[in-house]
C-alpha cells in the first residue's frame, strides 16, 4: 500500500517511518476545548492579543508599565478561559460540593468583583481622538473622568475585589463544568483581572512612587493582592504546584525576615509595602514580565508560525533520514530532533511530547529499554533548552538581566550545547553497540533526497540568525523571521492564507499563556529577594565560603560552585525552565559573580566584570535547565516516562545518568573560558577539540565501553582521562590522552573487560 508524501508527486509506503504531527500542540488535562459562540470570542480574543503585541512592538511602542499591565491582564482573561482548575474526565471536571453552597459562594463572589467594577470603570474614561497607527505610542489616554469617587468609595469597593477574587477562586476547585464552554466562576476570574488592570492604569502615576512605602493607600494594597491571587491560581492551572510553593514561601519569607537565624533576618515588611512593591516594576512588572512581553511572546509568535507550516514535521523526518540507519539509529534521531526542535519549543517536557512520542516506541522496537528510551529523549530534549539560538527563552532573561547582548550570548552558547549533545550521542552509540542494537532499514526512513529539495525549511532560523548579526533588533529579527515563515510556507504543501495566519496568531497567544504566567510568578519571588536583600546576603555567604581562610582559594571557589549548583538545582526542580533561571539568576548569580571576578582580574581578562557576569549567568542556567532531569523532581524524565510506559524514577535515574556532562561542563567555564568563545581562535579551537574526546571518553566511562567492554580499572582511567581533557591546559590534555589511548588500545585486543562486562554485553 502507497500513500502520498508530498505534492512533488512521491509516493512511500505507508510503512515508512514518518513524522506527522510533531507541530501539534499537546493538549493539557484541564485546558478547554470551546465550542460555539465561546470558541470564537477567545479566538477572537486571542488573535488581537497576538495582534496588540506584534503592532506594539513593531509600530507603536506603549509606556512600558502600560504594556506590561495589559501584557498580564491578557493573559490571565484567555488563560481562565482556556484552562479549568482541574483535569477533565469524560469531558467533565471534577465532582463539586453541595451545588447550592457552591452557588452562594459563586453569587457573592461575582456580586463583589460587579460592585468593585462601578466606581473603577467610572472613573476611567478612553479619549481616542489621537489614535494613529504612525509611530509614537497608541495615542490612547487614560484621564479621570469628571467626578471621582471618593476615598471612601475606594476603602469599601477593592476589599470587595479582593474578596470576590478569592471566593471565585475557591469556588472554581469546587465546580464542575464541561470542556465544551467557560465555567462561570472563571467568568467572574476574568473580570476581576479586568477591574485590575483598569484600576492600575487609573492610579499609574501614583502607583510609580508609592508602591513599597508605607503610605500607599490601602486600595491600592488590595489590588495588588487581588492580582497576585490570579496570577497564583492560574499559574497552578498551566504549571502546577513547584512555582507556587517556592513563591509562597518567599511571600512568607517578607513577612517573617525578623525571626529568621543568620544571614536569613532581615526587619520585615508590612502588607502594605510588600503588596504594592510585588506589583510593580521590581516584582511582577519586573524583569521576567519585560522579557515575556517583548521577546518571549514574540518568539512564540514565530514559533507557532513555524508550526503552521508543519517545519516541526519536517525538522523531525530530516534527523531520520540523516540518522535513522546508524546503531540505535532511533535514540540518535532522538538527540538530532531534539536538538532540532529545541530552537522552537519552549519547554524540555514539550519537547519530549512532541518528538518522543515518535522516537521512544522505535528506540524501544530496536532494543532498548523502556527506561532508557525515555530517558534518552528526556535528557536530549532537556538539551533543547540550551540549544541556540532560541535557547528556551533562557537567552533573552540572560540579555535582560546581565546587560550582555543577545548576540553574544547565543555565540557563547555553542561550544556547551555541542558539548551536551555530543555527550548524549556517544552515550546512545555506545549502549548500542555494546547490545548489539540495529538502526533503521533505508527502506523505513523518508528519503533524503527529497528533504534536502525542501531544505529551504530552514530559512526562517536561518534569516532569524542572519538579521541578528546584521544588526537587527531581536524584535525586528524575530518579525522578519516570523513574516518568513509566512512566505515559505506557500512553497509547501501548507500554505498560509489569511485563514492560516489567523490561526497561527491565535495559536500564539494560547502558547504564550504558560509563560507570561510563570514569568508573572518569578516576579514574586525576584521582588521578594529585591525588597528583603537576601540575594546580597546571599553573595556574601558564597563569598565568604570562597574566601574563608582555613581553605586554598581554588578549593574555596570550586566549594561556592557547588553549593550554587546544589541550590540552582534545588530551586528549579519542578519549575519551568525560564522561571527557574530568573529565580536562581537573582539567588545565586550575583555572589558568583563576585566571587569569580577576582580570579579573572588575576588571569588579564580585560573585561573581568563582563566576564565574571557571562560565566555565572551560564553557570546557573545550565543547573536550572538540567533540573528537569535531576532526580528526585525531574518534569522531562517523567514525561519520557509516561510514553515509554516506564518507572519515573528510574526514568530519572538514567536521564541523569545520559545528562551526566552537563553536571560538569559548567564547572569548566570557570576554568576555560575559551568554552565560551572568550580567547583567541586557536584557544577556542583547542578546548573545542579537547572537551569532545573528553565528553566521549566520559561517556565510554558511564556505559562501561570503548571499541569493547571495559573493566572498572579502564572504566576509572575513562574517567580520569575525561576530566584531564575537559579541564582545557595543555599538560591535563596530554595526560587526558594518554590515558584515552592506553584504554583504547586495551579494549580493542579485548584485555580489560571484566566477566561482568561481558555478561552485561551479552
Amino acid at each position: 500500500m502507497t500513500v502520498d508524501t508530498g505534492r512533488d508527486g512521491e509516493r512511500e509506503r505507508d510503512d515508512i517511518v514518518i513524522a506527522r504531527g510533531v507541530d501539534e500542540e499537546p493538549m493539557p488535562t484541564n485546558q478547554r476545548h470551546l465550542a460555539g459562540w465561546q470558541y470564537w470570542a477567545f479566538a477572537t480574543a486571542a488573535v488581537l492579543y497576538t495582534a496588540f503585541h506584534l503592532y506594539s512592538l513593531n509600530v507603536a511602542p506603549l509606556e512600558t508599565w502600560t504594556f506590561r499591565i495589559v501584557h498580564v491582564a491578557g493573559a490571565l482573561v484567555l488563560g481562565f478561559g482556556l484552562t479549568a482548575a482541574w483535569p477533565f474526565v469524560d469531558g467533565k471536571g471534577r465532582a463539586p460540593i453541595p451545588p447550592a453552597f457552591n452557588l452562594v459562594i459563586g453569587v457573592l463572589a461575582g456580586l463583589a468583583v460587579l460592585a468593585a467594577a462601578v466606581p473603577v470603570f467610572s472613573a476611567l474614561s478612553f479619549d481616542l481622538s489621537r489614535f494613529s497607527f504612525g509611530r509614537g505610542d497608541l495615542g490612547i489616554r487614560f484621564v479621570k473622568a469628571p467626578v471621582q469617587p471618593t476615598d471612601g468609595i475606594w476603602l469599601w469597593a477593592m476589599p470587595l475585589l479582593t474578596a470576590g477574587t478569592a471566593l471565585a477562586i475557591v469556588a472554581g476547585w469546587a465546580s464542575r463544568g464541561k470542556r465544551s464552554a467557560v465555567l462561570w466562576t472563571d467568568w467572574v476570574l476574568m473580570g476581576a483581572a479586568v477591574v485590575v488592570c483598569a484600576y492600575l492604569l487609573l492610579i499609574l502615576d501614583r502607583h510609580r512612587f508609592t508602591n513599597g512605602t508605607s503610605f500607599a493607600p490601602m486600595a491600592d494594597v488590595y489590588v495588588s493582592v487581588a492580582g497576585m491571587l490570579l496570577i497564583v491560581e492560574l499559574t497552578r492551572r498551566v504549571a502546577g504546584l513547584a512555582l507556587i510553593v517556592i513563591a509562597a514561601v518567599f511571600v512568607a519569607y517578607a513577612f517573617v525576615g525578623p525571626y529568621m537565624p543568620g544571614f536569613l533576618s532581615h526587619e520585615g515588611f508590612s502588607l502594605t509595602q510588600t503588596a504594592t512593591y510585588l506589583y510593580s516594576d521590581k516584582g511582577i512588572l519586573g524583569p521576567t514580565t519585560a522579557v515575556s512581553s517583548t521577546y518571549i511572546i514574540l518568539f512564540i509568535i514565530f514559533a507557532a508560525f513555524l508550526q503552521a507550516s508543519k517545519v516541526g514535521d519536517y525538522f523531525v523526518n530530516f534527523a531520520f533520514a540523516a540518522a535513522g540507519r546508524q546503531r540505535g539509529g532511533p535514540a540518535k534521531v532522538a538527540v538530532f530532533a531534539s536538538g532540532l526542535m529545541g530552537m522552537i519549543n519552549g519547554t524540555s517536557a514539550g519537547n519530549v511530547v512532541a518528538t518522543g512520542s515518535l522516537t521512544i516506541p522505535l528506540m524501544k522496537k530496536v532494543g532498548y529499554r523502556n527506561q532508557s528510551a525515555g530517558a534518552i529523549e528526556a535528557a536530549a530534549s532537556t538539551g533543547g533548552q540550551i540549544m541556540p539560538p532560541i535557547m528556551g527563552a533562557g537567552a533573552f532573561i540572560m540579555a535582560e538581566i546581565t546587560g550582555i547582548p543577545y548576540t553574544e550570548l547565543v555565540i557563547a552558547a555553542i561550544i556547551p550545547a555541542i558539548l551536551y549533545f555530543a555527550s548524549i550521542y556517544f552515550m546512545v552509540d555506545f549502549e548500542a553497540a555494546k547490545t548489539g542494537m540495529r538502526g533503521l532499514r533505508p527502506d523505513e526512513l523518508p528519503k533524503m533526497t527529497r528533504l534536502l529539495r525542501q531544505a529551504y525549511l530552514f530559512l526562517p532560523i536561518m534569516i532569524l540568525i542572519g538579521a541578528l548579526f546584521m544588526g537587527y533588533s531581536v524584535i525586528r529579527a524575530g518579525t522578519l523571521a516570523t513574516a518568513a515563515a509566512a512566505v515559505i510556507s506557500w512553497l509547501t504543501p501548507f500554505r498560509m492564507g489569511p485563514r492560516e495566519i489567523l490561526k497561527a496568531l491565535k495559536l500564539g497567544a494560547e502558547m504564550s499563556i504558560q509563560i507570561i504566567a510563570v514569568c508573572a510568578a518569578a516576579g514574586l519571588i525576584v521582588g521578594v529577594i529585591a525588597l528583603t536583600g537576601v540575594g546580597a546576603r546571599f553573595s556574601s555567604l558564597l563569598l565568604g565560603i570562597a574566601t574563608a581562610d582555613v581553605i586554598p582559594d581554588q578549593i574555596g571557589i570550586l566549594l561556592a560552585m557547588m553549593f550554587a549548583m546544589v541550590i540552582a538545582i534545588i530551586l528549579g526542580m519542578g519549575m519551568p525552565t525560564t522561571a527557574a533561571y530568573a529565580v536562581a539568576a537573582s539567588v545565586v548569580a550575583p555572589g558568583l559573580s563576585q566571587i569569580l571576578e577576582p580570579s579573572l582580574i588575576a588571569a588579564g581578562f580585560e573585561d573581568p566584570d563582563r566576564m565574571s557576569r557571562l560565566i555565572a549567568h551560564f553557570f546557573v542556567f545550565y543547573f536550572a535547565v538540567i533540573s528537569a532531569i535531576t532526580p528526585p523532581v525531574a518534569l522531562a524524565a517523567y514525561a519520557g516516562a509516561g510514553i515509554a510506559g516506564a518507572d519515573p524514577m528510574r526514568t530519572s535515574v538514567t536521564s541523569f545518568k545520559v545528562g551526566l556532562a552537563a553536571f560538569i561542563v559548567p564547572f569548566m567555564f570557570f576554568y576555560s573560558p575559551a568554552m565560551l568563545m572568550e580567547g583567541t581562535f586557536l584557544e577556542i579551537v583547542h578546548i573545542a577539540i579537547t572537551a569532545t574526546l573528553g565528553v566521549m571518553m566520559l561517556s565510554a566511562a558511564v556505559q562501561g565501553y570503548l571499541m569493547g567492554p571495559i573493566g572498572g580499572l579502564g572504566r576509572l582511567a575513562l574517567l580520569v582521562g575525561a576530566l584531564f581533557l575537559i579541564a582545557g591546559g595543555w599538560l591535563t590534555d596530554l595526560v587526558g590522552v594518554a590515558l584515552g589511548v592506553a584504554v583504547f588500545m586495551s579494549a580493542r585486543r579485548g584485555l580489560t573487560p571484566s566477566p561482568k562486562s561481558k555478561a552485561a554485553a551479552e
